[in-house]
């Protein structure tokens, strides 16, 4: 209980209610950027997003950050459900709404939107401040660029930050790799070898997540309909030429006025041929080569791991033959050494007997007999065991 200037008591705040309340908050936190590049954060639930972009429960359940989903690009009548590791999105024809935007991952993909998508509205800011005109010629990609749908726009964006993500987390952990490979080689040691452990680990969690990534690339491609899905301006100008009503399109009252265009070049070819899906294959094959060439470095890197492996291995059975030898070497020993004590026990037994008295001069010639065969039947054994190869040169 705590008390406040006038001594009134005031109830103390719960910290495990603040705590479920910020990641409430943080979970119902989106972020809407429109094609002039302008972003508004939203707090909504999930509900009013379901209505704003016409989309169903279980797709939404896709970017829920508590659930763990694989990567997944899912084309519907009205947008494209993106969820790329930490990239949570959704692609409509005149805007994306990008979740958890104060993420520090998600923080450059959001500013690289805001400087990206109004690509397409260059020209009309041009015609208003001759400064603005100036600045946009000096963009020599500019026009390339515009064709482009707003949803491929923004497509690109998230696939470019995803594949640089994991290229640069490749990048990292192979930085990290090598030197700790090459060092294990020189010394084995329990430390050397957990380090190696903990990122052979990493890496088998890094190529999975690659292999997600580069899994849906790979179906998007193989599958001409579900490229065709990701069109969406396409299949707006289709419906808008298709209906004479203002509102056939439930997702923003004003979708049908602010056609840009890239939406009036994707209308043409829809015109031309609806199947066409050649623009959206090129993207996709240019995004799909980049995170192959990052999976194959993580198969380098795990082939690495592999002989790295094999050579300690093929260490470690050097050192076991090694302790081997020196174990049939020191057995020859003791079966000689054994021989040797046989006699030594036979001459000193407690029993009497005649023929010892009057020989003392014979313990020297025992020893040394007895001793030349130690040494004649070791010197056997070894080169027994050397001519059978038990033993190396």
């Amino acid at each position: 209980m705590a008390y406040n200037n006038n001594g009134n008591a005031v109830a103390a705040a719960d910290p495990l209610m603040m705590g479920k309340k910020t990641k409430l908050q943080s979970s119902r936190s989106w972020v809407s950027i429109v094609a002039t590049g302008e972003s508004e954060t939203l707090d909504v639930d999930k509900y009013a997003i379901m209505h704003r972009v016409q989309i169903h429960a279980r797709d939404l359940r896709i970017l829920d950050p508590n659930l763990s989903y694989p990567s997944t690009i899912l084309g519907r009548e009205r947008a494209i459900v993106l969820n790329l590791e930490h990239i949570k999105a959704i692609i409509t024809a005149d805007e994306v709404l990008l979740r958890d935007p104060s993420d520090e991952n998600v923080i450059p993909v959001l500013k690289e939107l805001e400087r990206r998508l109004p690509v397409g509205n260059e020209e009309q800011h041009g015609q208003g401040d001759g400064k603005d005109s100036s600045a946009a010629n000096n963009d020599a990609d500019a026009g390339e660029e515009d064709d482009s749908p707003f949803e491929f726009r923004a497509l690109e964006v998230f696939l470019e930050a995803i594949c640089s993500f994991l290229a640069a987390r490749t990048t990292e952990l192979e930085t990290a790799a090598y030197p700790a490979l090459d060092e294990l080689t020189s010394k084995i040691s329990s430390r050397n070898l957990d380090r190696v452990r903990k990122l052979k680990s990493a890496m088998t969690r890094l190529t999975g997540r690659v292999q997600k990534v580069r899994d849906e690339l790979e179906q998007l491609l193989d599958d001409d309909d579900d490229m065709a899905d990701l069109y969406l301006s396409r299949k707006l100008s289709s419906a808008s030429s298709a209906s004479s009503s203002p509102n056939c399109y439930l997702t923003s009252p004003t979708i049908g006025s602010k056609i840009s265009r890239a939406s009036r070049a994707s209308l043409a070819t829809a015109r031309g041929d609806e199947n066409d899906v050649e623009e959206l294959e090129m993207l996709l094959e240019a995004y799909f080569m980049q995170i192959d060439s990052t999976l194959n470095r993580l198969t380098t890197l795990r082939e690495y791991i592999d002989d790295t492996e094999d050579y300690i291995n093929i260490q470690l059975d050097n050192h076991r033959n090694q302790l081997i030898q020196l174990e049939l070497v020191l057995s020859s020993g003791t079966v000689c050494s054994a021989f040797y004590s046989l006699v030594a026990g036979i001459f000193g037994m407690n029993i009497p007997y005649t023929w010892n008295d009057n020989h003392g001069y014979m313990f020297k010639y025992v020893v040394i007999l007895t001793g030349a065969i130690c040494v004649i039947l070791f010197t056997f054994i070894m080169s027994h065991a050397r001519y059978k190869g038990l033993v190396g040169s």
